[in-house]
């Protein structure tokens, strides 16, 4: 087995807020979740990555709030397979990365990406990990990358292929695109325990495909895809109360065999400690074989 590491960074903090001993709610919670409200006009939907043209909306669709049951992982974590549900939930996870390593973006890279290739090749049981970027989000005045309070998928059909054609040569690419390959993000907490805004995600098997729709993730020298959600009845939504340093959620994007990709979304938990901040780092992975 092989991996290979291509890197786009967004830069990490300057400080990261150190751990406090806080209540952690636990179990089922009703909060609400933002969903896809189509633009008014009818038009395709886009969104901006960065500073949007003069004249431009940074996107034009809009939001519809759902109140939804969010279920509780915690305790049932072996219950849930990434190839059906599109998630997995993984304890006891050894590091070397410390607080000083997410301060920096080639420590980043030099301590922390080895590990998740590693995660990834034995949980996954590929052939072939290649990083291609990570974001670290802070929930906090100003922040450069906050947590994203609307329901949504990184990646559809088009920008996965797009993913590959963009990150591997080209001969090698179209080889690639013959066999199996998903797109997962890597993400934990780094202010463990995670209490405000924890991330809620859905069971793939809940959502049908007809909730979908393909937004147009403008770049200032590229348009990627992503894909928003609408809300459908009988959607099954989770979370991971108090997310600690050793764990790990996985969250599928896209997958060519069998299809299951996992929307999701921070969500605001009523029952937290008002301040209780989140930082957290996802790292995304195109994974073959």
């Amino acid at each position: 087995m092989t991996t290979q590491t291509q890197t786009t960074t967004n830069t990490a903090p300057s400080t990261l807020t150190p751990h406090h001993s806080i209540k952690i709610p636990r179990g089922p919670v009703t909060a609400t979740l933002n969903f896809y409200q189509p633009p008014s006009d009818a038009t395709k939907p886009f969104n901006y990555v960065e500073q949007p043209p003069p004249g431009h909306p940074q996107r034009n669709y809009s939001d519809t709030e759902q109140a939804v049951t969010i279920n509780d992982v915690r305790g049932q974590e072996a219950d849930f397979n990434i190839n059906t549900h599109a998630f997995a939930a993984v304890q006891n996870i050894q590091s070397q990365a410390n607080r000083a390593t997410f301060e920096d973006d080639e420590a980043i890279k030099r301590v922390y990406y080895p590990e998740v290739e590693e995660l990834l090749l034995r949980e996954t049981g590929a052939k072939k990990v290649l990083l291609f970027d990570h974001t670290i989000r802070l929930a906090t005045p100003g922040a450069k990358r906050a947590p994203v309070n609307r329901v949504h998928i990184d990646q559809t059909i088009a920008s996965a292929a797009q993913r590959v054609r963009f990150h591997l040569p080209e001969s090698e690419a179209e080889e690639a695109l013959k066999g199996r390959y998903r797109i997962i993000n890597v993400w934990r907490p780094l202010n463990p325990p995670i209490v405000a805004h924890p991330l809620a995600f859905a069971d793939s098997t809940s959502v049908p495909d007809e909730a979908m729709v393909g937004i147009e993730h403008r770049y200032p020298d590229r348009t990627g895809e992503t894909a928003a959600v609408k809300y459908t009845q009988g959607q099954r939504w989770w979370y991971w109360s108090g997310m600690e340093e050793g764990e790990r959620l996985l969250l599928q994007c896209f997958d060519t065999e069998g299809g299951a990709r996992v929307p999701h979304s921070a969500f605001v938990d009523p029952r937290s400690e008002e301040g209780a901040g989140r930082e957290s780092i996802e790292v995304r992975a195109l994974i073959f074989g």
